[in-house]
């Protein structure tokens, strides 16, 4: 099973890629530098999945592997507020 500091960096980087998304003065000064900022953060997300990948409870790889990243989010802090 996936640990709690596992968890606080997926969440971390779930996190990152919402401000990416929600970064309006970036996207509109350099569309470009957000595409690839998103990219960056979303190959980062992957590479925790794969690097993970044996540790990650069923209900989250499924998340992960359809990059439902909201719902994933969701789960991994709703497992963190457990303690």
């Amino acid at each position: 099973m996936i640990g709690k500091t596992e968890l606080r960096e997926l969440v971390g980087l779930l996190e990152e890629r919402l401000r990416v998304i929600g970064d309006g003065e970036l996207r509109e000064r350099d569309p470009e530098a957000q595409l690839a900022r998103l990219r960056e953060v979303s190959e980062s997300i992957m590479a925790f999945h794969a690097d993970h990948r044996a540790e990650v409870p069923p209900r989250l790889n499924h998340f992960l592997e359809n990059c439902s990243f909201e719902k994933a989010r969701e789960w991994a802090e709703g497992e963190l507020a457990k303690g």
